[in-house]
């Protein structure tokens, strides 16, 4: 049980990696955490930094969600998720959660979406572009990311049941579903400016 536990903390920080807060200081010399929504994931990076600095955070953040699943098992010996290995789906939720629970930052990261969407693609290309696909169809109709990533959360895991690989379809299914409800926690303020008509669109100021 040694390696899968190493990998499983490896995993946890790699997600835990904060670029958005390093991008933030490295483009402007600002705390994105006192900007905007104070939010160190992409979508307050875009708000804070511009529109390349924000693409640049989204890819790294879902870049780590990617290597926490897709790369680093096989560092630790384990077979990976296209092998039929368990542990890697176990490592989605770790690689999230540290994105969420950053120790750089106290513990309190972000919202975990884009290293959710990495983690996804990495366990299951075909569910993770459906809910991609209803991320963007949301936020084209409505423009609110909040909605359109709650909405992607909540569709990865039913997609995964019906389209995830069949030997692990049940486990990412679960960890899909866990990783949803946690995101809507995460997003539990957004409901709440929603409910005052007050959570930005996108493309506006805050």
């Amino acid at each position: 049980m040694i390696r899968p536990a190493l990998y499983l903390f490896a995993a946890f920080l790699a997600g835990s990696l904060p670029f958005g807060l390093w991008i933030g200081r490295l483009a402007r010399g600002v705390d994105v955490r006192t900007q905007g929504s104070g939010n160190i994931g992409a979508t307050n990076v875009l708000r804070v930094a511009g529109l390349g600095w924000g693409v640049l955070a989204l890819l790294l953040d879902i870049a780590k969600g990617w290597a926490g699943v897709m790369l680093l098992p096989a560092a630790f010996g384990l077979e990976g998720v296209r092998s039929g290995g368990g542990w890697p789906v176990v490592g989605a939720l770790c690689a999230t959660g540290g994105h969420i629970f950053s120790p750089w930052v106290g513990f309190r990261g972000g919202k975990g979406v884009a290293t959710f969407i990495g983690a996804a693609f990495a366990l299951a290309p075909g569910p993770a572009a459906v809910a991609v696909a209803g991320f963007l169809a949301t936020v084209g109709v409505w423009r609110y990311v909040s909605v359109g990533s709650i909405v992607m959360a909540g569709l990865f895991p039913l997609a995964a049941l019906i389209l995830g690989p069949p030997a692990l379809r049940t486990a990412i299914a679960a960890v899909g579903a866990g990783l949803a409800v946690l995101i809507a926690w995460r997003h539990r303020a957004n409901w709440v400016r929603l409910a005052r008509g007050e959570e930005p669109r996108l493309g506006r100021a805050r």
